[in-house]
């Protein structure tokens, strides 16, 4: 049967069957970010609160995540062909109807629809992807695979903010409606079902009911209290709590009963192979670089540096440009050096980019910003092609659904987990900094003296002399906010270059590049 699998190739192009999985999978990631700029409008057009709005992004991630980790089991049950249609004409039916709500509330449930039927579509794509390849052409799939998930969330804000200005923001779903019209024609055209997915079909068993449950509590818990712990001040708030402790002890529930279980919903055994557990390890660390560093930058260029959404989104944009520019090169060179090498120096540029960020100041132009985004970028392209090739091509191919529901399921809790460390950080870390900063320019400083003697001079001149002084504290006290948040910027990006250094190690886990990456038959 192994062999069966391994040696089956699908009868049409890989390269018409990339454009027709990438196509839906691309709207789908793109979906995750592009209607955070549009919040506001949503909440002013529906009559609710911002508050209300945000879950409009929650909803979308918690679904997404549930659905994920699954889609191997769903593939297996319904047939992987009439699953992925069904994905597909779900999350261009669910995006029409976003598009048209007229009330928060139906916007939510839609959003929730769209985010379950979206979720499969990544790992679906992948394992498609790694099958129809060949071995020694596995890594251009990847570097097509990872042209949808890491360049779609680095443009979705600019191209939300776009649309938004020029159109409505119901215009981030409509655009949905075309695209995932012609994903359906050329996947019902070009997809078809390895001979093993039927004999496994044949022997599958009944729904492991309490394995989803639990991985369902597990995720929709884990997925609130990251997108919302900062907003509710986290483990002050009792719900937040709770929802931690739920949430922690449902996961625990989850991998035990999974690892007992004769049919689980989500086989956590194929963790035992070195080269995935590694790999899914990094690629979670990648998804707090990417996700981290695409909320801060844009926050920072905004809230510091007085730059419109739509600017902030075009200086962050070329990140893109060097992600597609390395991943198609490492693609073509996959087979002939060794992944590791790839893997590592990618890990090491992003770290230094990072750390070059740490150096930020508030004299940068928009060229300082758009340089070292583009050097993120091609680090980021050096390390997901290879990464995705050596942590998965080692397996038989009756595992790359299960495993690509979980890879990809981890890349995007890591992204959830980045984007509410750096939020939190900033907020706390601009509140230390600021009290650091204002025990040391009291009213007793040299420094704090000279600095309101020669500001109140200048604001006498510009008006009421009495108020002159009243005035300079004031624009004292702004620069001291100022200061401090740019400091806490600062703190964030040391972090995630530290992380990206922490991945160094788990190379030595993995197996030779070469064999993992599939340049020789798998076993």
């Amino acid at each position: 049967m192994a062999h069966e699998a391994e040696a089956w190739r699908p009868t049409h192009s890989p390269w018409l069957i990339a454009l027709a999985v990438m196509l839906a999978t691309f709207l789908e990631v793109l979906d995750t970010s592009v209607a955070n700029v549009a919040l506001p409008y949503m909440a002013g057009n529906l009559s609710s609160t911002l508050d209300e709005a945000t879950w409009v992004l929650t909803s979308y991630l918690v679904a997404n995540a549930v659905v994920l980790p699954m889609t191997g089991w769903l593939s297996v049950r319904f047939g992987r062909k009439r699953f992925l249609l069904a994905c597909v004409a779900v999350f261009t039916l669910a995006s029409a109807i976003c598009g048209a709500a007229t009330s928060m509330g139906a916007l939510v449930f839609w959003r929730v629809v769209q985010g379950a039927a979206g979720g499969a579509l990544q790992p679906l794509s992948q394992a498609i992807l790694m099958e129809s390849f060949p071995p020694e052409k596995r890594g251009v799939g990847m570097a097509i695979f990872g042209l949808g998930v890491v360049v779609a969330p680095i443009i979705g804000p600019t191209l939300g903010g776009w649309i938004t200005d020029n159109y409505s923001w119901r215009w981030i779903f409509y655009v949905n409606l075309p695209f995932g019209a012609l994903a359906m024609l050329l996947c019902h055209a070009l997809i078809e079902d390895p001979p093993y997915l039927a004999k496994a079909r044949a022997k599958a068993q009944g729904m492991d009911y309490m394995g989803f449950a639990l991985m369902a509590l597990w995720l929709a818990t884990l997925q609130i209290v990251l997108d919302k712990g900062q907003q509710e001040d986290w483990f002050e708030t009792p719900w937040i709590l709770w929802f931690s402790i739920v949430s922690g002890l449902s996961m625990l529930a989850f991998v035990l009963w999974e690892l007992r279980a004769k049919a689980p919903i989500v086989d956590l055994r194929v963790l035992k192979d070195r080269n995935f557990a590694s790999g899914t390890f990094m690629m979670t660390i990648l998804g707090v670089v990417l996700y981290g560093s695409v909320a801060l930058l844009p926050l920072f260029l905004q809230s510091l540096m007085s730059y419109s959404a739509l600017d902030s989104g075009l200086a962050i944009s070329p990140r893109g440009v060097g992600a597609v520019m390395a991943m198609m090169l490492v693609g073509k060179m996959i087979g002939r050096i060794d992944s590791r090498v790839f893997i590592g120096c990618g890990f090491t540029g992003l770290a230094l980019v990072c750390f070059h960020f740490a150096g930020i100041n508030l004299d940068i132009s928009m060229t300082d910003i758009i340089a070292p985004n583009v050097a993120m970028g091609l680090a980021m392209g050096i390390i997901f092609v290879p990464l995705t090739t050596t942590a998965m091509g080692g397996l038989r191919n009756e595992q790359m659904g299960n495993a690509s529901g979980i890879f990809n399921l981890m890349r995007n809790l890591g992204g959830s987990i980045g984007i509410s460390v750096v939020m939190t950080l900033i907020s706390r870390g601009t509140q230390s900094h600021q009290s650091e900063l204002a025990r040391n320019l009291n009213a007793t400083s040299p420094m704090f003296q000279r600095y309101l003697h020669d500001i109140s001079a200048y604001m006498s001149q510009l008006g009421d002399p009495v108020a002159a002084k009243q005035k300079a504290l004031a624009v004292l006290q702004a620069m001291l906010a100022q200061q401090a948040s740019m400091m806490a910027y600062i703190d964030n990006f040391r972090l995630l270059g530290v992380l990206c250094l922490c991945c160094l190690p788990g190379l030595a886990l993995m197996r030779a590049g070469r064999k993992a990456a599939g340049d020789v038959p798998m076993h």
